[in-house]
């Protein structure tokens, strides 16, 4: 029998989205538990580390967001074909996650002045390494054409499209990275995907 999946997360995005994303493109049911902020005060000590989201496996708790997703991909086929793969997408995941350190800059700054010049030279400055590299991998697997490893969606793609989709950035962001711009779109535009999302917005 299939285990019981229990993902508990706040109800946004956020770093529940990319196991979501997962379990929602390989057909896996799961239990898309949102927590109301009113009850996160109470909830918080039972959770395994204090922290949102994790995911319960036959009411056994996984914390942290990127193990979540990697447990994930693995339990639905996504993590790459071979251990080799698996580990090549672990490492492009990292890098997003390298890529992402100048976000949680801007959240932790309180006054708005400093902190919308801080968001633009994190975007114009900072972020424009990380793009550039992620286009030249993207290149390197059939000239661009369809997905980051191989010829099928990975667990990557989706953690890319999610970095992407942030509400911090806005539409221009890969303006100058033609590449990833149809990469970005060609993953929205898969079924399962594009229902999720359209089901998460009535929803909202």
């Amino acid at each position: 029998m299939a285990p019981h999946f229990k993902l508990v997360y706040f109800d946004v995005p956020g770093r529940a989205e990319l196991t979501r994303w997962i379990f929602a493109y390989a057909g896996r049911e799961f239990e898309d538990f949102r927590v109301n902020r009113a009850d996160w005060p109470a909830l918080k000590p039972k959770t395994p580390t204090g922290k949102l989201p994790y995911l319960e496996v036959d009411g056994k708790p996984l914390p942290e967001s990127i193990a979540i997703a990697r447990f994930a991909a693995r339990e639905t086929g996504l993590a790459g074909k071979d251990n080799f793969e698996s580990a090549r997408i672990d490492a492009l995941v990292d890098y997003l996650g390298d890529a992402q350190k100048g976000l949680q800059a801007l959240r932790a700054e309180p006054d708005e002045k400093k902190k919308a010049a801080l968001k633009e030279e994190y975007i114009k400055v900072g972020l424009q390494p990380y793009l550039q590299g992620l286009e030249r991998h993207l290149a390197a697997n059939n000239n661009g054409e369809g997905f980051l490893f191989g010829n099928e969606p990975t667990w990557a793609d989706f953690a890319l499209t999610v970095f992407v989709d942030n509400p911090a950035f806005d539409t221009t962001l890969l303006d100058n990275y033609a590449l990833l711009n149809a990469h970005h779109k060609r993953v929205h535009e898969l079924k399962p995907i594009k229902e999720w999302l359209q089901k998460h917005s009535a929803n909202a």
